[in-house]
């Protein structure tokens, strides 16, 4: 066959896989039910990789080809999308290996979940010039904001080259060669395309009669139809319905609805549920079932429960996992526990304590006393050294491995320690020194004074810079890698910094509020008020909510990934807060709303639901 032929027919056929290839659904077909009508998605069996053939470069010595693929959230894509590869087909095999790419393209979702707009590719020649020497191939890619199922050229939000290589020798003519043919059925819905759609199938023409027979069959592909354009809504009154996965219920009854998940569903399965009545609705669960809570208000609620005996409790200090905990009282007892707050030991003699702190794996101590010495422990609180000195010590805080200390003296200096407490250096001037923090690495620090403006350091604490204004500065907290700080005052805000300390804002209503502590990425914080309730925020300090019973609160310490939190009184118990992340696991565990509140839910398997959007017209989901 002429080189000429073989190139229009592959010509023919990439603009068929083009279209073929054009529609890609991120996740599942219709996932959330927020496809339009029309919008399809690419599904291939895991051991086939699709490929287009298009126009070789002008040296004719390969064959373009591309493949497109859903783009998972990460890194390419915060919200997900879809992955264009093109290359020369090296091998002539009409399969782009992944050897074979070249350039690789995204098109990333704007918002999270499925937007209901196809991923179009399209190829054209690109002449030889300034893209490629030889000449080659331009691959065009967007979405199909029109939905008219054709790539325009005002929809290209990204291209690519893939160019010829320079010709080589005339080599002797070979045989002729074959057709690519397509051939579409009709796809049943089922297990394959949940709303049916088409089964393609491509191959060579062995035998060259333009037909494709089932023995020149050598790949399969499915074009599948999107969930319909308008979710399917069921009014319910009674009060209690079995749900079905892909529907919406609005709850409409003034005694309250109680709607069970779908029993069997499959990964990318969904439910909506909106509060018409008054009586609002309940979401239940089956066995094995348990809904992710994060993210929701009232999702992450703590539940609390006393752990240790009574005190004036001043300071408290947790290990990475909340295994290792130490609480000091300014009237004279320093315990330490090993098992997450079950059981307590009484290590040191009375003093007046003022604050302690804790590696990451609980097991080097630093505590201080007002007007007394700095005291150290290696083993977790077996045995203890002191370093002699006599000063009105008001807080520390350690690095993540014990190495770098910090602790600050009223009306004194700062002092810091590089090698675990052996040694120490004072630093900074003599202020009312009343907190301090520090990042895991003990690089970023912050200290508050009593009256006047908050320091930080990005040097180890070799050199201080004044930052935010004059306040009563009661505590500080940090971080891991220093980047979020946050400190809280005396009748006043808690402010944040969100660029290691340079900048402040307040981010709270004033109140007397005391201790405060944050998760390692800084987003979970709770902070102590004296006389109110304990307030914790999951957004950085955007939003506060309270979370505790009130009381005297002036101590909290928290687990590197903020689910557990140890929180004090003065003159009681100490408090262990757990905080949800999802629903109870199986039939007891539910999540409810009131009148006008929504929640979408999308099955992620291992029988976990997660929410993927929300109206909230009251505070708070209620979660089970």
């Amino acid at each position: 066959m002429p080189s000429s032929r073989l190139a229009y027919c592959i010509i023919r056929n990439a603009r068929l896989a083009a279209g073929l290839i054009a529609s890609v659904a991120l996740f599942a077909c219709g996932g959330g039910g927020g496809g339009g009508a029309g919008n399809a998605a690419f599904f291939v069996p895991p051991a086939q990789q699709p490929a287009a053939p298009a126009p070789s470069g002008t040296s004719g010595e390969s064959t373009v080809l591309m493949r497109v693929k859903p783009e998972a959230v990460g890194v390419n894509c915060s919200l997900g999308g879809a992955r264009v590869e093109a290359g020369l087909d090296a091998d002539s095999n009409h399969v782009l290996a992944d050897s074979e790419v070249t350039s690789t393209q995204y098109i990333c979702n704007a918002t999270a979940g499925v937007d209901g707009l196809s991923t179009l590719v399209r190829m054209r020649a690109e002449p030889a010039g300034s893209n490629c020497a030889q000449g080659g191939s331009q691959v065009l890619a967007g979405k199909d904001l029109n939905r008219n199922d054709v790539l325009e050229d005002s929809e290209v939000t990204s291209s690519a080259y893939v160019c010829g290589g320079v010709p080589g020798a005339t080599g002797a003519a070979g045989s002729s060669g074959r057709d690519s043919l397509l051939a579409f059925a009709a796809e049943a819905p089922g297990g394959t395309c949940t709303y049916g759609g088409q089964r393609v199938q491509s191959g060579l023409d062995l035998n060259a009669n333009g037909v494709l027979d089932a023995a020149e069959v050598t790949a399969t592909a499915y074009v599948c139809a999107a969930a319909p354009a308008d979710t399917r809504w069921v009014s319910v009154t009674a009060s209690n319905v079995q749900t079905e996965s892909n529907t919406g219920y609005q709850a409409n009854s003034g005694t309250g609805v109680t709607l069970t998940l779908p029993p069997a569903p499959t990964v990318g399965d969904w439910i909506k549920v909106v509060g018409a009545g008054s009586g609002g609705w309940t979401i239940a669960q089956n066995a094995g079932q348990r809904i992710d809570t994060r993210g929701l208000p009232g999702g992450t609620d703590f539940d609390w429960r006393s752990v240790a005996p009574a005190g004036s409790w001043v300071g408290l200090a947790s290990s990475a996992d909340a295994t290792h905990l130490a609480a000091v009282s300014s009237i004279g007892e320093l315990y330490t526990s090993i098992d997450s707050g079950a059981s307590w030991v009484l290590r040191l003699p009375v003093q007046t304590w003022s604050g302690i702190a804790s590696s990451s794996d609980g097991l080097k101590l630093l505590a201080a006393v007002n007007g007394g010495a700095l005291f150290r422990s290696t083993d977790g609180g077996d045995t203890w050294t002191n370093d002699g000195s006599s000063r009105a010590w008001t807080a520390v805080a350690s690095s993540a491995d014990g190495s770098r200390l910090v602790a600050t003296a009223y009306l004194g200096q700062i002092w810091t320690s590089a090698d675990g407490g052996s040694s120490w250096t004072a630093r900074e001037s003599s202020r009312a020194w009343r907190s301090v923090a520090s990042s895991a690495d003990g690089r970023v620090l912050v200290a508050g004074t009593n009256g006047g403006q908050l320091y930080v350091s990005t040097d180890y604490g070799v050199s201080w810079t004044a930052r935010a204004n004059g306040q009563f500065w009661w505590s500080v907290a940090a971080s891991a890698d220093g980047s979020i700080l946050y400190a809280t005052v005396d009748t006043g805000a808690v402010w944040v910094s969100t660029d290691s300390g340079t900048t402040w804002g307040a981010q709270s209503v004033n109140r007397d509020w005391r201790g405060i502590a944050t998760s390692a990425d800084g987003r979970y914080v709770v902070a102590a008020t004296s006389g109110g309730s304990l307030y914790e925020s999951s957004d950085r300090g955007q939003t506060w909510h309270a979370t505790s019973d009130g009381g005297a609160w002036t101590a909290v310490a928290s687990s590197a990934d903020g689910v557990k939190v140890a929180a004090a009184k003065s003159g009681s118990t100490i408090q262990l807060g757990t905080r949800r992340t999802s629903t109870t696991l199986g039939i007891a565990g539910s999540i409810s709303g009131g009148q006008q509140d929504s929640l979408e839910l999308q099955y992620v398997g291992g029988g976990v639901f997660m929410p993927v959007g929300y109206v909230l017209a009251n505070l708070a989901f209620v979660v089970r």
